[in-house]
C-alpha cells in the first residue's frame, strides 16, 4: 500500500517547498507501513492527517508490558462496580511521539501556532456553574444523570477500550456524533472532533503505537462530568499518569472528553481534600461550552451562544476555531510542539 497523502491545508509562501515537504512525508509514511518485523498494515480509508499521525508513530513501536489489573472499580461515595477489560491503551492525546513532530514539522514549520494557556481556577471559585439553563446555550452542569452509575463508569472504560491493544475491538462507547476530545498542555488541545474521528484514530493508533493502561480508577459522580478517571498508561519510555473526565447527554451519549497530565503543575485537582474536583472550580472547559447541557448535548460552532461565550472565554473561542478545521490546527500543534512535550507530559 502506498500513501498519496492530502495537500497541505492553508497557505504557504513557497509552493516548491510545500511539494518537497509532502514528498518527504509520503516517503517516511510508506517506509513505515511496508517494513517488516511485525509492522502493522493499514488499509482503511480515513482522513489523511489522522493516518499520517498513526504511521509516523509506528516507527517507535516496541513490545509493551502487560501487568495485571484490578477486577473492580470504585464509584464516588463508596462501593464498586465490575471493571471492563482494562489492560492497556494507546491514545491520540498521549501517543504522538517526537518523530511525528519531526514528520509533520516538514509541513507546518512555516506556520505560526497560538497555544491556549489552559484553564486555571479562580481563587474564590465555589464550583462549576449551570449557565443559560433551559436554553440552547445551557452548559453541562445544567444536565442531570439519566443512566445508572455503572453505565457511566462502563462508558468511560469503553473509551479506553477503543485505544487498548488487548480489548475487544467491538467495545466502543456510545459517542455523540459531535463528541469533542480536548487535552490540556503539554498535550495538543483539540485532538478529536466527531465520533468518526475518535473511532478512526483509535483503530489506527492501536496498530501504529500500541501501549498499555494497567491501572484505571474510573468513578461516577452525580454532577457533570458524570465519569472521571485516573489512569496510568505504559509506553516504551515508562508510565504516563493521566486524569480524564467524561460528559454525557440525556441519551447517555458521550459528548465531551477532557484530559490532563496527572502530575504536579499539570493536574487541575490541586486541593488534596478534593482530588476529583467536586467542590472547586478546576478550570474545566467541558462545563463552559454552550450546548453541552441541553438534552442532546449538541454544540453549534457558529451558533449565537457559542459566539457570545467566545467573546469572554478564550478557551471556548479556541475550541470553536479549532473544531472548524481540526486537521489543520492539530497538525500545527504537532509541528510546533517542543520535542520533549511527550516526556514532559508523562514525567519522564
Amino acid at each position: 500500500m502506498q500513501w498519496d497523502g492530502p495537500g497541505l491545508r492553508g497557505s504557504r509562501p513557497e509552493a516548491g517547498a510545500r511539494v518537497d515537504a509532502q514528498g518527504r512525508v509520503r516517503r517516511a509514511a510508506n517506509r513505515c507501513i511496508t517494513r517488516g518485523g511485525g509492522g502493522a498494515s493499514y488499509t482503511g480509508n480515513v482522513k489523511g492527517w489522522t493516518y499520517l499521525a498513526a504511521v509516523a508513530t509506528c516507527l517507535r513501536r516496541q513490545p509493551t508490558r502487560r501487568p495485571a489489573v484490578d477486577s473492580t472499580l470504585p464509584i464516588a461515595g463508596g462501593g464498586a462496580v465490575p471493571a471492563l477489560r482494562q489492560n492497556r491503551e494507546t491514545g491520540l492525546h498521549h501517543s504522538t511521539h517526537k518523530l511525528a513532530v519531526a514528520i509533520l514539522a516538514s509541513l507546518c514549520a512555516l506556520s505560526a501556532c497560538d497555544h491556549a494557556t489552559g484553564g486555571a481556577a479562580s481563587p474564590d471559585a465555589k464550583g462549576d456553574l449551570c449557565r443559560n439553563a433551559g436554553t440552547e446555550g445551557a452548559t453541562a452542569t445544567c444536565g442531570q444523570p439519566t443512566q445508572t452509575p455503572e453505565y457511566y463508569v462502563a462508558q468511560a472504560n469503553k473509551y479506553f477500550d477503543t485505544l487498548d491493544v488487548d480489548a475487544d475491538p467491538d467495545s466502543v462507547p456510545n459517542y455523540s456524533p459531535r463528541v469533542v476530545r480536548w487535552e490540556w498542555p503539554p498535550w495538543l488541545l483539540l485532538t478529536g472532533y466527531t465520533a468518526e474521528t475518535l473511532i478512526s484514530t483509535g483503530k489506527l493508533l492501536k496498530k501504529a503505537d500500541p501501549s498499555t493502561v494497567p491501572k484505571r480508577d474510573c468513578r461516577y459522580f452525580p454532577v457533570q462530568p458524570f465519569a472521571r478517571c485516573r489512569v496510568v498508561f505504559e509506553y516504551e519510555g515508562g508510565a504516563c499518569p493521566i486524569y480524564e473526565e467524561f460528559v454525557f447527554n440525556d441519551a447517555g451519549e458521550m459528548t465531551f472528553i477532557e484530559a490532563w497530565s496527572d502530575l504536579p503543575g499539570m493536574v487541575p485537582t490541586t486541593d488534596p481534600t478534593d482530588p476529583w474536583g467536586e467542590h472547586s472550580d478546576i478550570g474545566r472547559l467541558s462545563t463552559r461550552v454552550p450546548g453541552l447541557g441541553t438534552p442532546d448535548g449538541r454544540i453549534e460552532l457558529d451558533g449565537v451562544w457559542m459566539v457570545e461565550a467566545s467573546k469572554t472565554d478564550k478557551d471556548v473561542a479556541e475550541l470553536a476555531k479549532r473544531a472548524k478545521d481540526q486537521w489543520k490546527y492539530w497538525a500545527d500543534e504537532i509541528a510546533n510542539a517542543p520535542t520533549d512535550f511527550f516526556a514532559k507530559g508523562c514525567g519522564w
